[in-house]
C-alpha cells in the first residue's frame, strides 16, 4: 500500500523506526471483566463531579430500544454536561455535553463511543459499531458525546481555540475519568476493562486516543478511521478541482464520473482483479496484485466519439488517475495517500463523499478547524468557490501551522502524536483493531496500510502482538458497498482483551439490507477478513461461505505493503 507516510508538505521528519527493545517474554495478559448489577438509577441527578451537570436521568424499559430488530435491555440513561463557559472569543456559551446508557444487567466493561463527522451532537449512547453490534446489547455502559460544542456552532466552532482543541482530542481526555466515577457511582464499582470504538472521525478519536490516552483503554476498535484527517480534507478539495477539469457543470461534481462510467471501470477492475483470489465472485481480495495488473488508461475504454457510457474521455481518464494516485501539490510533493482501484466505486456513498461533500463538509472543515489561523466566516456564503479557488501550494500547509492564540496546529490536535509507537498500549497488556473499507470514498486504506507497515517496522515485525489490520474489499466509507461488511468486531476484541484470543481472521457477512449488494449474491455471503498483509483465497466448497476460503500469505515477489 501507500509506503511513504504522510509527513508531507511541512517537512515534516518520518517517525523514527528502530525498533524499541523486546524481551522474550509474552505481553500482559489481562483479566476478564466480571458481570455487575446497577445499584443507582434515578439516585445519580446528584452525581458530583468537577465542572459536571447531570441535567436528565431516566431509566429506559427493556425493548423500548431495539438495534437490529431486536430489544436492548432495561438501562439507565444519564445526560449532562462538562465544562461549560462563555468564550472569551466568540462569547458563545460551549460545554461538552454527554450522555451515558448503564444496563441493569452490566458485563463489568465501559465503552467511550466516538462519533462522526464535526461532531456536535449526542448521538444515543448504544455503542454502535456499524458492523451489526451494540456494545450496549453486550452489556457495556456506554458514553458518547458531542466532544464540546453543539450543532448550531457547527463549523464555527473551529474559530474558537478551546472547542478545537476539545473536538480534536480533550474531550476524550476529559470525559473519559467523569464516566468511570459515574459507573463507580451506579455499580458501587469502577470498570474491570475498557474500550473505545468508532467510525471515521469516531475511528480518528480511537486511533488519537491509542497514542494519548492508552493507560485510559484496554482495547481499541478504530472503522475506517481519519487519522489524517486534515490532510484528507485538503485533498478532497484538490480533488474536487480535478473533478471540476472535466464536469459538464463545476456546480455538479458528479458530471465528471457518472454512475453509468463508474460501472464501466469497475467492470474492468473485475475483468482483471476479480479471479487473482482464486474466484470470480464479484469481490477482489488480492488488492494488491490488482494494482499493478490493473491500469485504468490501459483497461478502460477510450472515447474517440462523445461521451456515452461506454467509453472515457482521454481527460476523464488521466483524472482518475490522479486522484487515485493522491493529491499532490503543483511541484509534486504528496498531501495525501493515493487510493487503491476497488469495484466498491460503483456505490453512491463513494461519490458523496468524491463530488458532494468537498463543497458541503471539507471546505468549512478546512477553513474553520483545520486552516490556522482560520477563514473568516464569509467564506460560508460561497463554499464552491472557496473549494475551486482553494490554493494547495500556499494554503495546504496552514494545517500544520500555529498561529497567536492557537497554539496547536491542526495536524497536532487532530492527528495521533505518534501513531507509530504505542509502548503504553502494548505495554499494558491492551489490544488494538482496525478495520477499513477499500472502497472508502474519503479516508484511504492506503494510508491505513502505511500506519500499519510503520508500525510493524518500529516493533521489528512483531505488532501484531497487539495491533492487528483488516481491510473490506467493496466496502465504502464506514459500511455499505458491494461487501460482507457486518462483523464482530468488538466481541472479538474483547475475547482478544480478556482471553488472549487473538484473531486471525474477522467472518464478515452482507447486509441484507444494503441495496447495494448485488441480487447475484446470497443473502447470506460470508467472506474471512484476513490480518493485513494476509489475502483470502478461495480454497473449495461453498462460494458463498467463508469457510470455503483461507487466509494466505502474499504471493512471493509481489510489492505487497507498498502499493
Amino acid at each position: 500500500m501507500a509506503a511513504a507516510s504522510l509527513f508531507l508538505i511541512a517537512g515534516l521528519a518520518s517517525p523514527a523506526t528502530a525498533a524499541p527493545p523486546r524481551g522474550e517474554e509474552a505481553l500482559q495478559q489481562l483479566s476478564a471483566a466480571q458481570p455487575g448489577t446497577l445499584q443507582e438509577c434515578e439516585t445519580l441527578t446528584a452525581f458530583a463531579y468537577p465542572s459536571t451537570t447531570i441535567t436528565s436521568v431516566a431509566r429506559i424499559a427493556a425493548g423500548a430500544v431495539t438495534n437490529g430488530g431486536r430489544p436492548i435491555g432495561e438501562h439507565c440513561q444519564v445526560r449532562g454536561t462538562m465544562n461549560e463557559r462563555v468564550s472569551t472569543f466568540d462569547g458563545q456559551t460551549y460545554a461538552i455535553g454527554f450522555e451515558m446508557r448503564l444496563p441493569t444487567d452490566w458485563a463489568g466493561r465501559f465503552l467511550y463511543q466516538g462519533n462522526g463527522g464535526l461532531d456536535g451532537a449526542i448521538v444515543p449512547a448504544l455503542g454502535l459499531t456499524r458492523g451489526g453490534e451494540s456494545g450496549l446489547q453486550m452489556g457495556f455502559a456506554v458514553l458518547s458525546s458531542d466532544a464540546g460544542h453543539n450543532g448550531s456552532q457547527n463549523p464555527l466552532f473551529g474559530r474558537e481555540p478551546q472547542a478545537r482543541l476539545d473536538y480534536g482530542y480533550q474531550a476524550v481526555g476529559t470525559l473519559t475519568p467523569m464516566a468511570k466515577a459515574l459507573i463507580t457511582a451506579a455499580y458501587d464499582r469502577g470498570p474491570d476493562r475498557s474500550y473505545i470504538t468508532g467510525g471515521s472521525n469516531g475511528g480518528r478519536h480511537t486511533m488519537v486516543a491509542a497514542a494519548r490516552y492508552a493507560d485510559q483503554f484496554d482495547g481499541f476498535l478504530a472503522i475506517s478511521p481519519g487519522f489524517n484527517l486534515p490532510q484528507a480534507a485538503v485533498a478532497q478539495l484538490w480533488g474536487a478541482q480535478q473533478w471540476a477539469r472535466v464536469a459538464a457543470t463545476s456546480a455538479d461534481l458528479a458530471t465528471a464520473f457518472t454512475p453509468i462510467e463508474r460501472n464501466l471501470v469497475a467492470d474492468a477492475i473485475l475483468s482483471r482483479c476479480d479471479a487473482l483470489d482464486g474466484l470470480a465472485d464479484g469481490m477482489v481480495h488480492n488488492s494488491e496484485t490488482c494494482q499493478q495488473a490493473f491500469s485504468v488508461k490501459r483497461d478502460v475504454p477510450r472515447c474517440t466519439g462523445e461521451r456515452d457510457g461506454t467509453c472515457l474521455t482521454k481527460d476523464q481518464l488521466t483524472v482518475i488517475e490522479e486522484v487515485f494516485a493522491g493529491a499532490r501539490t503543483s511541484n509534486n510533493k504528496a498531501i495525501y495517500s493515493s487510493f487503491p482501484f476497488d469495484p466498491g466505486l460503483t456505490q453512491t456513498g463513494w461519490a458523496g463523499w468524491k463530488f458532494g461533500s468537498p463543497y458541503t463538509r471539507d471546505a468549512p472543515a478546512v477553513g474553520f478547524i483545520f486552516t490556522t489561523p482560520p477563514a473568516e466566516p464569509s467564506i460560508l456564503s460561497d463554499l464552491r468557490g472557496y473549494a475551486l479557488g482553494f490554493d494547495v501550494d500556499t494554503e495546504a500547509a496552514k494545517i500544520y501551522a500555529t498561529s497567536g492564540i492557537y497554539t496547536e496546529s491542526s495536524m497536532s490536535f487532530m492527528t495521533p502524536p505518534d501513531p507509530t509507537r504505542l509502548d503504553s498500549l502494548r505495554d499494558r497488556g491492551a489490544k488494538m483493531i482496525v478495520i477499513h473499507g477499500a472502497s472508502d470514498g474519503v479516508f484511504s486504506p492506503d494510508d491505513t496500510a502505511a500506519w500499519f507497515d510503520e508500525l510493524d517496522q518500529t516493533y521489528g515485525d512483531d505488532a501484531e502482538q497487539f495491533a492487528r489490520y483488516f481491510e473490506v474489499p467493496g466496502m465504502g466509507h464506514v459500511a455499505g458497498g458491494p461487501a460482507t461488511d457486518q462483523h464482530a468486531g468488538l466481541a472479538t476484541l474483547v475475547a482478544w482483551v480478556e482471553q488472549g484470543i487473538a484473531p486471525d481472521q474477522l467472518v464478515a457477512s452482507v447486509n441484507p439490507a444494503n441495496p447495494e449488494v448485488p441480487a447475484s449474491w446470497s443473502p447470506t455471503r460470508s467472506r474471512p477478513l484476513c490480518v493485513y498483509p494476509q489475502v483470502a483465497e478461495y480454497v473449495s466448497g461453498d462460494p458463498e461461505t467463508a469457510s470455503s476460503f483461507a487466509c494466505e500469505d502474499p504471493q512471493p515477489g509481489l510489492a505487497y505493503g507498498t502499493r
